[in-house]
């Protein structure tokens, strides 16, 4: 065991000097590629610039430009932050080798990579001139630059700009606006407990986050207090107060701290694009140009404040079919625009049946039969459990049916039809392998411009186009250093993309959707409800020809909602699409050359549940015209009608008439006629009639009867003509109950 231990300390010794050595001759030899600027430093308090599509700068809505001079704050605020980050930050000169030997050490001893040793100054310099990569280059650099900043700025000089750079989550950085969006009120009147709070989300913004996260946010606030007291920066009733005061966070809705805007969405997306913070890209001078269209934004906006309550949580988004985003408008106390939530019946569309009928497993006349099932104890149910049989898929997604969707899922098989969304830029966990995700059961969820820009694949001929905010970004010598090139994955095929389409212009008239129904263009839509015993999120998903819309409504504390997504969502998006289109109409919805009609043979449908097509003797109320793709055409033709058979004829004597009747359909034409054998007479023709039908004639001596049926051929008018039914025999004044010896 002596052996063992005495063998680890030799050789982490001996890395710790490597390491070191490597370290000197970096700091020494190595040279920087990046140079120290002052100006970073000093004017890190910009924000970035992003324009419309008409190249105009939109209004600064972000929590960025709040500086606060650091001799305005209390003692207690920047106690807090240098007890937590750097102790020795007024006597070291930058640089803190204990604390990177003692990080270097603990990293070692672990086998990770979690122990920091950057000080204030190093924190400054990251935030400001370097990328957060983490490499031996980027480091010496750091350092170096560090040392240059110790030399050019005091201690305070570097406290201050640090304090209005480093980043609080929800979009604030700087001290000012951390504050003023957390508590509501200027960094200099923070008190020991809310200024504690604030030092310790430095390290995790996201994990320590108080709106998210208020215990582990309390947790870290303690543990600043904790330092403070044993730093002596605070005494023992002080340190009690605070630590028995909650975290009371106060959102202010000052419109200078909403992070649901247009433009605070598009900075984050140009975050990923160039890999670096936004501050960075401030400090950088870039200029993000964007798809922001001002009339569709203003649109969007006034139909939310028409219909949405700011009682619950929503947003909204616009996006062209070529996937750029026009607009983008939420309401929330955290940011939203990749937020996941439950999409509830909004996913059918992309995960259920397209899938179903790109394999040609399903065309829109398919019937699935929608009843109470048990599926190894999973046992899915409609709304106020309200089943209808035999219902068509076309009618199962407009009137959103939660059973069938469950079985259309099962029969495609959840792999594949997961594999079909995966391509719409729809994300699972690994969990999500059940029958569940069919109604929007998911682990965590989409977001609503992750689900709405699915919806593309629809309205673009099966190809998906990821929606983007950003149409190219420049640097600050207006260099275009990245342009969005629109690419397309292809998805489903045409016909499948149509047919659905279809579909869900049926439950934009007559099903969940039917609010949209009395609009002049042509427009497909999906509502969605999530809830149980209550509805936390209610959705509608509309498109056209030009455009996709998405609302969501709901509670990110998943408190109940007042709504479902027949009702608000689907208001604001009628209203909307009501606005857009004041002046001109979208195209109506191309039907592609794979896509073909046909006649199909309702009784056999409805009485067997197979699609046939029609022939030319089925009558034309028992004929319905369906769409189908030609990679999946019904193969048969009915044989109903074809041959056709005679009813049975039965008869009797009442009063002095001879009385006739059968079973009659009212689709059939029947003639009765009296014959001697040799001889027949037309007596009555009967059409229209369905069931039993009585017919009466005089009679005066024994007479024979008989019933043939006629269909008409209704592509050339011709008819088929039954055989003879039985013949009856009936005497005046006797009734026949044997009718075979006269039978013919």
């Amino acid at each position: 065991m002596v052996k063992r231990i005495t063998k680890y300390a030799f050789i982490i010794t001996f890395v710790v000097i490597v390491l070191f050595a490597l370290f000197v001759f970096g700091l020494f030899i190595f040279p920087s590629k990046v140079k120290f600027d002052i100006e970073k430093i000093k004017y890190s308090n910009v924000s970035v610039n992003v324009l419309d599509n008409n190249n105009c700068l939109l209004h600064n809505t972000t929590t960025n430009g709040m500086y606060i001079k650091l001799n305005t704050l209390n003692k207690r605020t920047k106690d807090a932050f240098i007890s937590i980050e750097d102790k020795s930050f007024y006597s070291h000169h930058g640089i803190n080798y204990k604390r990177i030997l003692g990080a270097t050490i603990k990293n070692l001893t672990s086998f990770s990579l979690k122990q920091g040793a950057s000080t204030i100054s190093q924190q400054l310099i990251k935030n400001t001139h370097l990328t957060n990569e983490k490499t031996f280059s980027r480091k010496i650099n750091e350092i170096k630059l560090t040392k240059e900043l110790e030399k050019k700025l005091s201690k305070d000089e570097i406290l201050e700009y640090y304090l209005n750079i480093i980043y609080f989550g929800d979009n604030c950085y700087g001290i000012e606006s951390a504050s003023n969006h957390y508590f509501s009120k200027s960094a200099k009147e923070l008190n020991l407990s809310e200024c504690a709070m604030l030092a310790g989300m430095i390290k995790s913004p996201n994990a320590y986050n108080p709106i998210r996260n208020p215990q582990k946010a309390r947790l870290r606030r303690n543990l600043v207090l904790d330092e403070m007291l044993s730093d002596k920066k605070i005494s023992f009733d002080e340190y009690n107060t605070a630590k028995n005061n909650d975290v009371n966070v106060c959102i202010t809705n000052l419109p200078s701290n909403l992070l649901n805007t247009y433009k605070n969405a598009c900075i984050c997306e140009a975050c990923d694009i160039l890999k670096m913070p936004q501050k960075q890209i401030a400090i950088g001078g870039y200029c993000i140009y964007s798809y922001f269209d001002k009339e569709k934004q203003e649109n969007l906006e006034n139909c939310f404040s028409a219909y949405a309550s700011n009682d619950c949580d929503y947003s909204g988004i616009s996006i062209s079919n070529d996937g750029k985003i026009e607009a983008y408008y939420a309401n929330s106390n955290i940011e939203l625009i990749n937020v996941k939530r439950q999409p509830g019946s909004t996913i059918k569309p992309v995960l259920v049946y397209s899938p179903a009928v790109n394999e040609n497993i399903i065309s829109p006349i398919t019937q699935i039969k929608d009843e109470k099932i048990d599926i190894n104890g999973y046992s899915p149910s409609n709304v106020n459990s309200k089943y209808y049989g035999y219902i068509s898929a076309r009618d199962c997604l407009a009137k959103s049916l939660n059973v069938p969707a469950v079985k259309i899922l099962g029969y495609t098989g959840i792999d594949k039809s997961k594999d079909y969304a995966t391509k719409c830029g729809i994300e699972f966990d690994s969990n999500d392998n059940n029958l569940g995700i069919a109604l929007g059961g998911m682990t965590y969820g989409v977001s609503l411009k992750n689900l709405t820009g699915a919806y593309s694949i629809f309205c673009n001929n099966g190809e998906y186009i990821e929606p983007k905010f950003v149409n190219y970004i420049t640097d600050k010598n207006g260099k275009i250093i990245y342009r969005n090139i629109t690419k397309s994955t292809s998805v489903i095929r045409d016909d499948t993309a149509y047919l659905v389409t279809d579909m869900l212009k049926e439950c934009a008239q007559n099903g969940t959707g039917r609010k949209l129904g009395d609009l002049k263009f042509d427009v497909a839509t999906k509502t969605g409800t999530v809830g149980k015993k209550f509805n936390t999120d209610a959705y509608n998903i509309s498109y056209t020809t030009k455009d996709i819309v998405g609302v969501w409504i709901g509670n990110i504390e998943n408190n109940p909602i007042d709504t479902v997504g027949s009702g608000i969502p689907t208001d604001i998006v009628k209203l909307y699409l009501q606005k857009i289109y004041t002046n001109s109409s979208p195209a109506k919805f191309k039907q592609p050359s794979s896509v073909f009609c046909e006649r199909i043979d309702m009784l056999s449908l409805n009485n067997d549940h197979v699609v046939y097509k029609a022939n030319n003797f089925i009558p034309e109320k028992y004929i319905k015209e369906e769409i189908f793709s030609k990679f999946n055409p019904p193969k048969d033709k009915s044989t109903n009608f074809i041959s056709l058979s005679p009813p049975v004829l039965c008869g009797k004597i009442e009063n002095k008439k001879a009385e006739l009747w059968f079973e009659a359909n009212d689709y059939l034409i029947y003639e009765i006629y009296k014959t001697d054998g040799e001889n027949d007479t037309l007596l009555a023709v009967v059409a229209n009639k369905n069931g039993k039908c009585t017919q009466s004639f005089d009679i005066n001596q024994r007479t024979s009867y008989f019933v043939v049926t006629k269909i008409k051929n209704y592509a050339d008018n011709t008819e088929v003509i039954s055989d003879k039914s039985n013949v009856i025999e009936l005497l005046p004044n006797k009734n026949v109950s044997n009718y075979s010896k006269w039978y013919y």
